[in-house]
C-alpha cells in the first residue's frame, strides 16, 4: 500500500471507531462536545505518531516475549508528555478530558497499531499509519461530539447557534445518547460500504485483515 493509502485508510476503510470499533470508552465519555473531541483526537494522534515511529525504529531489538510491556513503556512516555503540555497550556481541556487523557496509555487503538502495524513496518509508513488513524479517530470524535452538543443545547464549540434553544436535551449529555448517535454513524458507514459494493457489482464483505487473527495484543506470549 502507498503512503497515501496508509494515511487515508484510517478515515474510512479502517476507521478505528466506526470500523474497528476500538477505543469505545473514551469515545463515549469525551464526545459530549466538539472541543473535547478535538482535544482528545489531537492527543491520541500525537501519541500514535510518536509511539509508531519509536516502535518501528526498535522493533528488531525488542525481544518478542516482552514486546507488549516495552510498547506500553514507549506509549506511556508520549502520553506523559501530552498530559504535561495539555495541563500547562490548556487547563480547561485537561479538566474536561480528566482520567481519559492518561488512560491513552492503555487505549486499544494505540496499542493495537503498535502490535498490528508499527512492529512490522518501516518508520515512514508507520508514521503515516499513526497520523491517518489518529486523524480518523479525531474526525469521528468531533463529528459525534458535534451532533451530541448540537442536539443537547443548540451549540457547537460552546457557541450558541440557536439563542431560543433554552431547554437542553439531556439524553445527549450522557452515554446512552452517545451510543444512539454512534449507532446511526455506524449504520451509515455500513450502508455506504454496501452501496459501493453493489454499484461495483460485487457482494460486500468486511476486509479480511480486520479480525483477531491479525492482532496479537491478547496473546503477548505468541511468536510472530
Amino acid at each position: 500500500m502507498s503512503l497515501f493509502g496508509e494515511f487515508t485508510k484510517g478515515f474510512w476503510k479502517e476507521n478505528p471507531t466506526l470500523v474497528l470499533v476500538l477505543g469505545m470508552c473514551p469515545t463515549m465519555a469525551v464526545s459530549t462536545g466538539m472541543k473535547n473531541g478535538l482535544g482528545m483526537g489531537l492527543a491520541v494522534t500525537f501519541v500514535l505518531i510518536g509511539s509508531n515511529v519509536v516502535i518501528s525504529l526498535v522493533r528488531k531489538v525488542i525481544p518478542s516475549k516482552v514486546r507488549i510491556p516495552c510498547y506500553i513503556v514507549i506509549i506511556a512516555a508520549f502520553v506523559t508528555l501530552v498530559e504535561m503540555v495539555v495541563e500547562a497550556f490548556f487547563p480547561p481541556i485537561y479538566k474536561a478530558l480528566g482520567i481519559f487523557l492518561p488512560l491513552i496509555v492503555v487505549n486499544c487503538i494505540v496499542l493495537g497499531r503498535a502490535e498490528a502495524y508499527a512492529c512490522k513496518n518501516r518508520v515512514l509508513p508507520s508514521a503515516m499509519d499513526g497520523l491517518g488513524m489518529g486523524l480518523g479517530f479525531m474526525v469521528t470524535l468531533m463529528a459525534l461530539g458535534g451532533v451530541r452538543e448540537f442536539l443537547a443545547g443548540g451549540t457547537l464549540f460552546d457557541v450558541k447557534l440557536i439563542p431560543a434553544w433554552t431547554e437542553q436535551f439531556m439524553l445527549m449529555k450522557f452515554a446512552p445518547g452517545a451510543f444512539i448517535v454512534l449507532g446511526f454513524f455506524m449504520a451509515g458507514m455500513n450502508y455506504l460500504a454496501r452501496r459501493r459494493a453493489r454499484l461495483a457489482g460485487r457482494a460486500y464483505a468486511p476486509p479480511t485483515n480486520l479480525n483477531c487473527a491479525n492482532c496479537l495484543v491478547c496473546d503477548s506470549g505468541r511468536e510472530h
